[in-house]
C-alpha cells in the first residue's frame, strides 16, 4: 500500500504502528521521526498541500484529517482529485484512541493498533482530581491567548494528570481571551504550547507581563511553563510525553 500522509500526527500514527514503509510522500510540517520523515518528499504546508503532486505519486491511501481549521479545504481538493481518503478528526482522547484503531485497520494491522492504544492508555494513568487540584491554562496562542477547553484531548489530558482545565466550563474547543483584560477564571498555572513555533522560542515574559492578569495566582508565583505543541496538539503518541509534562506541573503546582 502506498501513503500520502498529511498531518504530523497521521505520520506519527503509521511509523508507531510500525508501517512506516508504507509512507511515499507527507506534509513539510510532518517531522517526527526523523530516522522517516527526513528522507521523504514533503509535498507542501499542512495547510498549502499541493494536490497535484500527491496525484502524481498515485497513493492507494491519503491520511488526512480536520483538526486544525483550514483543513476541510484541504479534504475538499483531495476529494475532488478523486483521490482515496482517510480523514481523521477526534476530539477527546477516547476519540485519538478510536482514530489510531482506524487507521491500522486501514493499514491491516489492527492488533497493532489495539496494542498501541493499550500501550499509550497505560503510560498515562488517570490520577485523581483533588479538590485543590490546580487550574491549567493550555494556550494554543499568547495574542490573543487562545486556550484549550473542555471538547478537547488537552482536557481530558489536564484531568488525567489531576489537574484541573482552567477553561473546563467552555463546552468548545478552544476559547479566546483578551490578554489586557482579566481572564474571568482561575489561573494557577500555564503552559504555552504554542502552534507552529519551536518550544525554545516561546517566551514566558509574554504572558507574565499581560496586563489583565496580574491578580491571577500563575503570574503571581510565575507558573508558567513550555510544552511542545509537538506534545499536546497533535493527536497522536506522543500525547503521552504531554501528560507526563502535565502531570510534572500539577505535582510542582500542588507542591
Amino acid at each position: 500500500m502506498r501513503i500520502v500522509s498529511h498531518t504530523c500526527s497521521n505520520t506519527e500514527i503509521v511509523c508507531a504502528l510500525g508501517c512506516a514503509d508504507r509512507i511515499v510522500a507527507i506534509d513539510a510540517d510532518s517531522d517526527h521521526p526523523p530516522q522517516v520523515v527526513d528522507a521523504l518528499p514533503k509535498l507542501g504546508r499542512d495547510l498549502d498541500l499541493d494536490v497535484d503532486a500527491v496525484r502524481a505519486l498515485r497513493p492507494d491511501l491519503v491520511l488526512t484529517s480536520l483538526t486544525v481549521p483550514g483543513h476541510e479545504r484541504v479534504v475538499e481538493a483531495l476529494d475532488a482529485a478523486g483521490l482515496t481518503t482517510l480523514v481523521i478528526d477526534p476530539t477527546h482522547l477516547d476519540g485519538v484512541f478510536d482514530s489510531i484503531r482506524t487507521i491500522a485497520a486501514a493499514l491491516d494491522v489492527p492488533a497493532r493498533g489495539d496494542a498501541l492504544v493499550h500501550e499509550m492508555d497505560a503510560a498515562m494513568p488517570p490520577v485523581p482530581v483533588r479538590a485543590d487540584a490546580p487550574s491549567i491554562l493550555v494556550e494554543w496562542w499568547p495574542k490573543p491567548v487562545i486556550g484549550a477547553a473542555r471538547r478537547s484531548w488537552v482536557h481530558d489530558l489536564i484531568e488525567r494528570a489531576g489537574g484541573r482545565n482552567a477553561l473546563a466550563d467552555v463546552d468548545t474547543p478552544t476559547q479566546s481571551c483578551d490578554p489586557a483584560q482579566a481572564p474571568g477564571f482561575e489561573v494557577d498555572a500555564v503552559a504555552m504550547s504554542w502552534c507552529g513555533v519551536r518550544a525554545e522560542k516561546y517566551r514566558a515574559d509574554v504572558v507574565l507581563q499581560r496586563p489583565g492578569w496580574q491578580h491571577t495566582a500563575a503570574i503571581r508565583n510565575g507558573r508558567v511553563h513550555a510544552i511542545s505543541e509537538a506534545y499536546l496538539g497533535r493527536p497522536g503518541p506522543r500525547l503521552v510525553e504531554g501528560y507526563r509534562a502535565l502531570r510534572r506541573i500539577v505535582t510542582a503546582t500542588a507542591g
